[in-house]
């Protein structure tokens, strides 16, 4: 029995003024992946795809761990998006043969009035056959609970992103201004009177 679930989410932050303006960051595919979900949960494929281990999920009588691999793309006016290229369910073989994940994502700086706000949506959508003991169960039960799930999946790429987010940026620029400030050329070393050189 195939069916469909999906949810949405949006976001916008305030950006705190920085030297370094927020564009600067998000051209870093690699910082962002790793402020919205557990560094230990991702793994780099190459420099802008990136293979997530989400945690476990629970729908009904099934407990099921989808791998997904998202590519991340940066543009010229600082906005990036993500979306999934590929999903794997370890474990669960008849759902791994009969499931499909589609996550959109796009996230863009935008400035209001002086003020810089980060403004995001994601779509997530999953298409599953359904194993036969859940059959019996009644449609609008099985699409409620698997919206929910999907719905609990991006609020907490959400909070991720809203907490992990301008921290790492913060932390980004103090790097940035740091290894600018520290001088890389050594003054020459000048041989003290009478040594031989």
């Amino acid at each position: 029995m195939s069916t469909c679930f999906s949810a949405s989410q949006s976001v916008e932050l305030v950006v705190p003024d920085q030297p370094i303006p927020i564009q600067h960051y998000l051209r870093q595919p690699q910082r962002l992946i790793q402020a919205l979900v557990d560094p230990s949960r991702v793994e780099q494929l190459n420099a802008n795809c990136f293979r997530l281990k989400m945690r476990s999920l629970s729908f009904m009588t099934l407990s099921i761990q989808p791998t997904v691999d998202m590519q991340v793309r940066a543009y010229a006016d600082g906005s990036l998006s993500l979306e999934s290229i590929a999903c794997e369910i370890r474990g669960v073989e008849y759902i791994n043969q009969r499931f499909n994940l589609n996550l959109i994502g796009r996230l863009a700086p935008v400035q209001v009035n002086g003020v810089t706000y980060l403004k995001g949506k994601a779509d997530l959508q999953v298409q599953v056959d359904l194993p036969p003991p859940l059959w019996l169960t009644p449609k609008p039960l099985l699409e409620a609970t698997g919206n929910g799930l999907l719905r609990s999946v991006l609020l907490t790429i959400k909070q991720r992103l809203m907490h992990q987010l301008l921290a790492d940026y913060r932390q980004w620029v103090t790097a940035q201004i740091q290894a600018s400030n520290s001088d890389p050329v050594e003054p020459p070393l000048l041989p003290s009177s009478g040594s031989v050189v």
